[in-house]
């Protein structure tokens, strides 16, 4: 039968072989290496035994001492076969016991003669019972290389690789580690407290100028440069003890202004497996590794800086000691720093929501410097973001650290929501907003309505307008206006858990606070419960004022934007705020005036046609006489509220005119606005007003006083009359101990005046003494001559 095996081909034959010469090649190389690692072992066990073979001191021999026998029948036993000898054989046998001794005994032993073998015995004896072996030259190293064929079959190539001399380099590392020997037995010297800080000093300047150099590199060419910011970033585990605290916190400075310059403008996705095998241009790929790179170091940069946050709250102080507990704070607050701001810089980034999640549960941290770090970075954060994706994320975190820590929590937490940038949803009625985005035909349409011509010119056209949307880069309302509704559905809910389930929390301040500003985007299904709820929590009165102006601000909200549909008079609410005016005054309660100026224009501007004229006289009396007990500032602002009044309801002069214009009494105590028989009184407030110390409360008196007309010599500047409340009552604010006017200097003029009238005095004093002193010296001339005469008559 004939052998039908199939010869393999050469190329077959010659990649067997050459696997086969590698792994022959790599299992030569691993003896070779490891039959060195062997010998230098057994040299270094040698020179470590002849050291201290050498640092030992010899022994003097020890006596010989018999061993001493318990019972007469041994010695007789043993002295048996003595007995038997004559005495020269015995002499001579002690005489070799005694040469036999001094040939086995061990020198540097204190043990007897005859003892056992010892269980441990000396490294030189070890070292001697090895059997030696003559030192071979080694192995060379060939590097095989292309085979030939011949007739005979193939013939494999090899050239010879010259060998390292392991003995010289063994002779190199016992003379290093000699001289790190006799280095360490130098004793270090004793520094003076000035020499160590001008050591510490220079190392400081050394790293200062090694930073600076790796960040300018870097800034100058980020593309070619990348690797540096590995380097940078090793220097935040500095280990020299000295400066390790103030260098990390200079590379954790430095990373996060290199980070914010060099990190594009766009989020860096990974590649996928299709991408990363394709090839691509040599600028696409230098690109492409840029960006791997920047994002890795970028991931690595944060987690330091988490874990310098942790270590700081778990107070875990590492293995190395190298910084202190104390200062693992400093540490942390500039980590917080450095997260804070690439908050609010790289929103756009990678990792933005890692940094989200870090940032939001630190807002309610104990330390106050923290805590506001966090806040302030939030708000901005809130403040400056136009598209909402940031907004977004970091409320579905506050959200869920409220619900989280079971709404115990900072009230700055929730009062975060004050500053979204959702007042844009408020022009969903408008046609900008809603107008439908721009649809092109279908392939169907075009066929249908359009010729072949038509088609083809309507292809380009439509080609044409897509890429001019793409140029605009502008993103579209509609998305905008989902993600805010997102993002406002997410405030409504954490607000509304708040007053179902923790209405005696510090939160609810904020909540109410929250509910004023947005309660006009809020769907009118729930109206009807919040408005139930907001009166309930009033009439439990378990509020303090303040949360009861925010309950009643948010209620008339909801009243004045989508509830306009609802027929609903909330005479309840007025009534409480009618209450509640004289609980306000100069002291602590004067900044919540701001609230009550929003709460009357709400209540009054912007619903006039539902208030009816006796709780319109009503508010104006009361708020004329709570006027007489504010600061400046809130006076103006309640002054600005009432000329408001006046020219928006018909006959408020009423309260100018002494006359009484109907049947009852005023009375002031009464809480009910439209019982109270407002229009039998008077604004006699008003003349104290115009003799205030304050010239705008001047102003403002005198203007009502004259019935607050626009025009004539009564009016208003254009300064006061196109300002509103809110505005005058911030503006006239002393907060800062600012007076608005200032308050006049003494002028020069008065001074010379004082001092002409002080010159003047003195002169009349100088003259009026002048004549005393002349008027008395002459009486006293006059008696002496007196006496003289009667003298000479005698």
């Amino acid at each position: 039968r004939k052998n039908t095996k199939r010869v393999p081909s050469f190329r077959k034959l010659l990649r067997t072989s050459q696997i086969k010469l590698d792994n022959k090649l790599k299992n030569k190389q691993y003896k070779q290496k490891s039959a060195a690692k062997k010998y230098r072992k057994e040299q270094k066990k040698l020179k470590e035994a002849v050291r201290d073979a050498i640092s030992r001191k010899p022994f003097p021999l020890e006596e010989y001492k018999k061993k001493q026998v318990a019972g007469k029948h041994e010695e007789e036993e043993d002295a048996l076969p003595l007995d038997m000898m004559d005495e020269d054989d015995l002499k001579l046998i002690e005489d070799l016991a005694q040469k036999a001794s001094f040939l086995t005994r061990d020198l540097s032993s204190n043990e007897p003669v005859h003892v056992k073998k010892r269980k441990h015995e000396s490294v030189i004896e070890k070292y001697e019972k090895v059997p030696r072996r003559m030192q071979t030259e080694p192995e060379k190293e060939l590097i095989h290389l292309l085979p030939i064929k011949d007739k005979s079959g193939i013939i494999p190539q090899a050239v010879e690789k010259p060998v390292v001399n392991v003995a010289h380099d063994e002779e190199g590392d016992t003379e290093e580690m000699e001289e790190a020997e006799e280095f360490n037995e130098e004793p270090l010297p004793v520094l003076t407290p000035e020499e160590m800080a001008a050591q510490r000093r220079q190392k400081l300047q050394e790293r200062k100028v090694h930073i600076a150099a790796l960040a300018s590199a870097i800034l100058s060419e980020p593309d070619n440069n990348i690797k540096k910011l590995k380097e940078l970033r090793a220097m935040l585990m500095e280990q020299d003890p000295n400066v390790a605290v103030i260098v990390r916190k200079l590379v954790m400075v430095s990373l996060m202004e290199i980070f914010k310059d060099i990190a594009p403008s766009y989020k860096i996705r990974p590649l996928t497996e299709a991408e990363k095998a394709t090839k691509v241009k040599k600028e696409t790929q230098k690109l492409r590794e840029f960006e791997e790179g920047l994002v890795s170091q970028y991931k690595f940069y944060l987690e330091n800086l988490e874990q310098t946050i942790k270590d700081w709250k778990q107070r875990k102080l590492k293995k190395s000691n190298v910084i202190s507990l104390k200062a693992y704070k400093g540490l942390a607050e500039v980590a917080v720093k450095c997260l804070c701001e690439l908050l609010v810089a790289l929103p756009h980034f990678n990792f933005h929501n890692n940094i989200i999640v870090l940032i939001v549960p630190l807002m309610n941290d104990p330390s106050k410097m923290i805590s506001e770090l966090c806040f302030e970075a939030v708000k901005k954060l809130f403040k400056q973001d136009k598209l909402g994706y940031a907004s977004l994320g970091a409320v579905k975190v506050i959200s869920g650290l409220v619900r989280g820590r079971n709404y115990d929590v900072r009230p700055e937490v929730l009062q975060v929501f004050l500053h979204l940038r959702i007042k844009e949803v408020e022009l969903q009625k408008d046609s900008e907003d809603i107008a439908p985005k721009k649809k092109f035909m279908t392939y169907k349409e075009k066929r249908k309505n359009l010729s072949r011509m038509q088609r083809k010119w309507k292809k380009a056209e439509e080609k044409l307008e897509r890429e001019l949307l793409e140029a605009e880069a502008s993103e579209s309302k509609e998305k905008k206006l989902k993600l805010h509704t997102e993002t406002l559905n997410i405030v409504f809910l954490t607000y509304f858990r708040i007053l179902k389930k923790a209405q005696k929390s510090p939160l609810l301040p904020a909540v109410l606070e929250g509910l004023a500003k947005f309660a006009h985007l809020i769907n009118v299904e729930f109206f009807d419960d919040l408005l139930i709820v907001l009166h309930s929590l009033i009439a439990s009165g378990g509020l303090s004022y303040r949360e009861s102006l925010h309950c009643i601000l948010s209620a008339f909200h909801i009243l004045s934007g989508q509830g306009d549909v609802l027929n609903i008079d909330p005479m309840k609410f007025y009534t409480h705020l009618y209450k509640t005016l004289f609980s306000l005054h100069a002291g602590r309660t004067n900044e919540d005036i701001g609230i009550v100026l929003q709460c009357l224009d709400v209540m009054f501007a912007k619903r006039r046609k539902q208030v009816s004229q006796q709780r319109a006289l009503a508010f104006l009396k009361r708020l004329s006489t709570l006027a007489l007990h504010v600061l400046p500032n809130s006076s103006v602002g309640i002054l600005a509220t009432n000329r408001v009044f006046m020219q928006m309801f018909p006959k408020m002069d009423l309260l100018l005119d002494n006359e009484s214009q109907g049947s009852g009494v005023y009375l002031p105590e009464l809480d009910e606005p439209e019982h109270c028989n407002a229009q039998n009184t008077a604004l006699w407030e008003l003349h104290l007003l115009q003799r205030h110390y304050h010239p705008t409360v001047q102003k403002f008196a005198a203007h009502l006083i004259a019935g607050a007309p626009t025009e004539g010599s009564g009016a208003l500047s254009l300064e006061f009359s196109q300002r509103s409340a809110t505005e005058l009552f911030e503006a006239y604010c002393m907060k800062g101990m600012t007076f608005n006017p200032p308050v006049p200097s003494v002028t020069p003029r008065r001074k010379d005046t004082f001092s002409q009238m002080d010159s003047f005095v003195d002169e009349e004093l100088n003259k009026q003494l002048q004549q005393h002193i002349s008027e008395t010296a002459v009486h006293k001339c006059l008696d002496f001559a007196k006496h003289l005469k009667e003298s000479s008559l005698s």
